[in-house]
């Protein structure tokens, strides 16, 4: 009788150690579960960003990822440099203007090339003669596996007259590297390694 009690006792131990364990790695389930969802919560919080429209309502919009939008980005800051860089009127102050807005997305080297055609007497040829420059972007072709970014413009550039209209065709060719954001360079770049490839008249039209 006594064994009999002793071999009951045993098995109680023995259930009660399995429903122990069970127990347990139920708790351990359902912390897991939780931690993960909340941190599946959270990093969809993280990815709404919340607007306050005039201080009247409150809007939700979905942010994405930044190096999402970086070609695009790429793209807007190459073809307005060579705009600020390439169009000019016969005008001091609207050359300055632009030529120290393209200062703020690029390196020496953009300042190097425009100091040699400073030097060169270029400006002061577009004022005397009455010129008027502008440009216009046809593709930029950037290579994101590398680092530096290499990139490569092509381009037509206009030089009109008063007697005619100069399209010439216009390849560049930079490397991007990553700058801070600010008013004066809104995709965060720099242009570094700057160098015009050709720049050649394809077509003279008389006016």
């Amino acid at each position: 009788m006594e064994f009999k009690t002793l071999r009951n006792i045993e098995n109680s131990f023995k259930q009660i150690r399995l429903y122990a364990i069970v127990f347990a790695v139920l708790c351990t389930a359902v912390t897991g579960y939780a931690l993960w969802q909340s941190y599946r919560f959270a990093e969809l919080q993280r990815q709404k960003v919340y607007v306050l429209d005039n201080g009247k309502s409150l809007m939700l919009a979905l942010s994405q990822d930044a190096s999402i939008n970086r070609p695009v980005e790429v793209r807007e800051h190459v073809r307005r440099f060579h705009e600020l860089f390439f169009t000019l009127a016969p005008d001091k102050n609207a050359i300055e203007s632009n030529l120290q807005r393209a200062f703020y997305l690029a390196d020496k080297s953009v300042f190097d090339y425009y100091k040699d055609l400073s030097e060169k007497g270029y400006y002061n040829r577009i004022i005397s003669g009455n010129v008027q420059q502008r440009i216009e972007v046809d593709s930029v072709v950037c290579n994101f596996d590398h680092y530096p970014y290499s990139v490569k413009t092509y381009a037509k550039q206009f030089i009109i007259r008063s007697s005619n209209i100069t399209r010439r065709g216009l390849i560049t060719s930079c490397y991007l590297v990553n700058s801070v954001r600010s008013d004066s360079n809104p995709q965060g770049f720099n242009i570094e390694k700057f160098r015009v490839i050709q720049n050649k008249d394809e077509e003279v039209i008389e006016r």
